[in-house]
């Protein structure tokens, strides 16, 4: 009958099985080793069964490669198709092995990204989607070979296939995702193309966060602005409406308990409330609630998850239990019509051991404990099965209240009607064969021989003891197929042991196959003994407590129905009604209700119905007799105001581009439509009235040909008033280029102007977001520039670049409103000065800012000779330099032949008039000269924390992050100047004309470049000098150099280059 098998390396501690059953004979395990002080995997072994358990083989996935597998999923619609997720054993290479065979063979595939969490398509075999946990959401249709990139910024257990019969398309996919500007919204889009532009708004607006839930027919999200919460509901993807609780509910939180059978049922925290719910039924649609149950126990997990305390019943409709927290006192309830009537369960008559028991009705009931199993592999403290109806077993107490710590174990066959005692302690419970054999392991921390098993729904139970050697239980584990009479117990002897499966197999212990004069019928009732329940006589079959014999796969447990006539116990109160506990159970509106008062969409030509205050359960099948819900009150549609008004985008982001057609949606929840005229400002001049707008979905669109901030407003205005919506759309460019610009050299707390460009210039109102030296806390503006001093010799400015891909550059009269430019004129300059004095490149930096008048800095840096204390005059490359400019040999020309000559403007530095005329330019340039005495200099490659090989990304508010490359292609010469490297001075003595004195001089950022820069693999050089002098030059031009900004952000990845100095 057993079979034991040891798996799993011994020694190591935090142990975690997977187990899994692939198909009819196939179980796969997976067991799992933890860091003690961490969740990451140390190491993984995957096992494999064909035999029902009885043998296993470990399988070895890539032979001489230690691969650690965190996770495997089992394709739903086909259980052959197995997926597993791993990584090499330092984690760098991140790979799948996918199986098509139950996992008798894998193919490895290799991934570039780290899942987190795979989700098969409930219907179509090979196609999943991939969650990251840095928010990104991949899609394959391969089962796994080849993935794309859907989107970023998906938020975790948010994401819902289409559902099969409501969508349309079974390539949907459901999202909640962050925008640009960090709201939420509620996002589909197909597989084959979910970008930016593909995607489609479904909720207009934003919501709250992890708010999404897509179940059945229904998808709900909530919105909250300033203190108050409201709740949305669509009902088979039609357009969302507001949630409506009966007014003064004010609700704090909202948990959907199930929405089976064309009915939402929901637990409501009311603003009063702190560990209760309320529960609330609702109408097919999911619109309008109400109460069925007040102050349901709930309590509060980790990571801000409820719990609440109730269960729906598996294997019969309507049927659920709940337990109930009043005066303290927690009770349990159950209700066999989906929450229309709630009752005590009845104590049994006996103990365990056939002794009466003295609990008696109304001070004495039965309670039962409702919570879930944290194990997946052991029962919670109620057990069900859809395939074992009117079977319940859970642990409890019997008194006027549930006690926390009493949890004697209490079965019943007959739905709930009678109970019995079976054992004083907690025990985890697994149903095989329909319910025909029932097995019950006690819930212990110490290590178990034995097991008990019954045949006849409890009423005996046999014990076995299923390994000779004490194991600590750690889950029960079916074989495939509800009628499977063999059953897995897993655990471990010791903390330190191997993992110890037993397979246990009962289908000894039956001679044969049961037939039909084995099974007895069993009627449904209600603890009343009432058996129309949900408007039908319902029957099952059972097995006779003499038979022993299996149930097998053909059984069936549903005999018969027969509907029921009609009662006024098939009828609920409707919404605005509440059921009186005085007057026979009657409903009476609320007094803030108006049973007359026109619906929300009522329009004016038709008429409507007063509510009685009934409404048919929903699912009752009930026929004929009483209709409570028939009403002999009809009214016309009086003329509504239009309320609630709301404006939207279909299907885009509140950012687009010049040129970009866009549809307007105006939704209106409340008030006449058919009479009522809607008057559309688009914002740039163009208006529109419509009639019966919201009614006929005529689209509103329109296309900006400018860059701006537009205001679209929409009003609605009949007779009877009016309501106004007013949105703000965003009109720019896509970015096409990013320039950071600064001085390559500053001196140590030295004031230094960075600057940042973009392409195109007519950027709207942007965030700049500038990283400085160490601190990883950018510092946030809204102009392009920024003031700023470095502390420390070293320190740079880190920024990103935009993409240059669609980059259409146009060039103004002489200096056109470009870095690039400015860029080439500084190296046209150094190449020039370097020619006339002999000095080398890699010596010289010369550059040009923006803005008028023109002006450049010249940078000398020291010569590579050891240092020794000189005049700032001892340099003879200064005196050259001076020199070349005063002897107007530093020209060169422009578009269309004009002759720039630079010239000295400083008097004191040897300029001693202007030069002009036709064509020519009067050039000025201004000496600085640093004179360092003593010290050295040496030369470093650029180190920072950041690792290196990492990726750079530009973070947009309109568009996703996007990865950059430099559209600059620097010379040789200037690549080795501007790569990032550092100075560091041991001793410094320097002085600075007109400038305070400088103790210690830092290299900054390269000036107007895009990153990434191409990083030098040469070693780092050491230079040694004498003289250590600056040269800054300032030239004027004519010109304009006004850029716009745009987010300077660096994203929390891997950076694979960046801007340094």
């Amino acid at each position: 009958m057993d079979n034991n098998i040891h798996i799993g390396p011994s020694g190591l501690t935090n142990k975690q099985p997977t187990l899994s059953k692939d198909g009819q004979n196939v179980i796969l395990i997976l067991t799992k080793y933890y860091h003690a002080d961490s969740t990451k995997v140390l190491e993984s072994s995957l096992w494999r069964s064909t035999d029902y358990g009885t043998t296993y083989s470990k399988l070895n996935l890539m032979p001489g490669t230690t691969i650690v597998v965190t996770s495997f999923y089992i394709c739903p619609s086909n259980k052959k198709k197995v997926i597993l997720v791993g990584s090499s054993i330092n984690e760098r290479d991140q790979m799948l092995f996918i199986s098509v065979d139950e996992g008798s063979s894998f193919q490895r595939q290799p991934v570039t990204f780290t899942p987190d969490t795979l989700l098969f398509h409930p219907t179509e075999e090979d196609k999943l989607l991939a969650y990251c946990k840095d928010g990104t959401l991949y899609a394959s249709t391969d089962l796994g070979r080849k993935w794309t990139l859907l989107q970023e910024r998906v938020t975790k257990d948010k994401i819902f296939w289409s559902v099969s019969g409501v969508d349309s398309d079974p390539d949907l996919v459901h999202m909640e995702m962050q925008d640009a500007s960090g709201g939420f919204l509620y996002v589909t889009c197909l597989i084959q193309n979910c970008s930016d532009k593909m995607v489609t708004a479904q909720f207009l607006g934003k919501i709250d966060h992890n708010s999404l839930l897509v179940q059945d027919s229904y998808i709900f999200v909530k919105v909250t602005t300033g203190n108050r919460t409201r709740h949305y509901v669509s009902y088979r993807r039609n357009d969302f409406v507001q949630m409506r609780f009966p007014k003064y509910a004010l609700p704090k939180d909202v948990q959907i308990v199930s929405t089976d059978e064309n009915q939402v049922f929901l637990a409501l925290q009311e603003w009063y409330q702190t560990d209760t719910y309320n529960l609330y039924q609702s109408d097919p649609q999911g619109v309008y609630y109400a109460l069925v149950l007040e102050n349901v126990r709930s309590t509060q997990q980790p990571e801000e998850s409820t719990l609440i305390d109730i269960l729906e019943v598996k294997g019969v409709k309507g049927v659920f239990l709940a337990n109930q927290k009043q005066d303290g006192k927690v009770t349990t309830v159950i209700t066999y019509n989906k929450g229309r009537d709630w009752e005590n369960l009845t104590p049994p008559a006996t103990d365990m051991n056939g002794k009466s028991i003295t609990c008696k009705a109304p001070d004495c009931h039965l309670h039962l404990h409702l919570r879930w199993a944290d194990n997946p592999y052991v029962s919670g403290t109620v057990h069900t099965k859809d395939s074992a109806p009117g079977l319940i077993m859970g642990a409890g107490n019997l008194g006027s209240k549930l006690v926390e710590y009493k949890e004697d174990m209490y079965i019943t066959s007959d739905c709930g009607k009678t109970w019995r005692q079976v054992f004083e302690e907690e025990h985890h419970i697994l149903y095989l064969d329909h319910g025909g054999v029932i097995v019950a392991i006690k819930d212990t921390s110490i290590p178990l021989k034995i097991l008990k098993f019954s045949i006849d729904e409890g009423r005996t139970w046999t014990v076995h003891n299923f390994t000779s050697t004490s194991v600590f239980v750690d889950g029960l584990l079916s074989e495939p197929g509800d009628e499977t009479l063999v059953m897995t117990v897993f655990g471990h002897i010791s903390y330190r042991s191997d993992w110890e499966l037993v397979k246990v197999d009962f289908r000894q212990s039956f001679p044969r196959q049961c037939t039909e004069e084995d099974y007895e019928t069993w009627q449904l009732t209600d603890l009343q003994g009432e058996k129309c329940i949900m408007g039908q006589e319902r029957s099952f079959r059972k097995r006779k407590e003499t038979s022993f014999c299996i149930k097998g796969k053909s059984y069936t447990s549903a005999l018969s129905t027969k509907p029921c006539q009609c009662s006024e116990r098939d009828f609920n109160c409707d919404y605005g009604f509440e059921r009186s506990q005085t007057e026979g159970h009657r409903c009476f509106a609320d007094f803030w209700f108006d049973p007359d008062a026109p619906p929300d969409d009522c329009h004016m030509g038709r008429s409507y119905e007063s509510s009685t205050g009934y409404r048919k359960v929903i699912s009752n099948s009930c026929e004929g007799g009483v209709n409570k819900q028939q009403s002999s009150k009809q009214h016309q549609c009086p003329l509504l105001p239009p309320k609630g008004l709301q404006l939207g985008i279909k299907g885009q982001m509140l950012a687009v581009a010049p040129g970009d057609d866009i549809t307007f949606i105006v939704h209106q929840e409340q008030g006449d439509t058919s009479s009522t005229k809607y008057q559309v400002d688009l914002g740039d001049g163009v208006r529109a009235i419509y009639q019966n707008l919201t009614v006929t979905d005529e689209p509103i669109q329109h296309r900006y040909e400018s860059s701006g901030v537009y205001r679209v407003s929409v009003k609605a205005e009949n007779m009877a008033g009016h309501a106004q919506a007013t949105i703000y759309i965003q009109v720019t460019a896509p970015l096409q280029e990013v320039h950071l610009e600064v001085v390559p050299i500053a001196g140590v707390n030295q004031e230094v102007n960075l600057s940042a460009a973009v392409l195109p210039a007519e950027a709207n109102l942007t965030v700049y977001h500038w990283w400085i030296g160490d601190n990883m806390q950018p510092t946030l503006t809204l102009q392009n520039s920024l003031l700023t001093h470095f502390t420390e010799a070293g320190e740079s400015l880190r920024a990103l670049p935009g993409d240059p891909s669609e980059l259409q550059q146009k060039p103004g009269s002489l200096q056109p409103k470009h870095p690039e430019w400015r860029e080439d004129v500084g190296q046209v300059v150094t190449k020039i000065l370097s020619r006339i004095t002999g000095i080398h490149q890699d010596f010289l930096v010369t550059v040009v800012k923006p803005g008028l008048p023109t002006s450049a800095e010249l940078y000398v840096l020291p010569p590579d000779q050891q240092p020794d204390k000189r005049s700032r005059f001892g340099d003879k490359r200064i005196s050259s330099i001076i020199q070349a400019f005063n002897d107007n040999n530093v020209s060169f020309v422009v578009r269309g032949g004009q002759q720039v000559l630079v010239l000295l403007a400083d008097p004191n530095a040897g300029y001693h008039g202007a030069a002009g005329g036709p064509g020519v330019w009067a050039v000025g340039v201004l000496f600085l000269v640093s004179i360092i005495a003593t010290g050295s200099f040496i030369l470093y490659k650029f180190k920072r924390k950041l690792p290196v090989n990492r990726n750079v990304y530009a973070q947009m508010h309109n568009e996703k992050e996007q990865e950059m490359t430099s559209p600059v292609n620097h010379s040789e010469d200037t690549q080795n100047i501007i790569q990032g490297e550092e100075f560091i001075d041991d001793d410094l003595d320097s002085h600075t004309l007109g400038l305070p004195p400088l103790t210690t001089a830092t290299r900054a950022p390269p000036p107007h470049t895009s990153s990434p820069l191409t990083q030098g693999t040469g070693p780092a050089s050491s230079v040694s000098l004498h003289d250590k002098r600056f040269l800054f030059a300032r030239t004027l031009m004519h010109g304009s150099g006004n850029h716009s900004g745009v987010v300077l952000s660096i994203t929390s990845r891997e950076l694979q280059s960046y801007l340094s100095s």
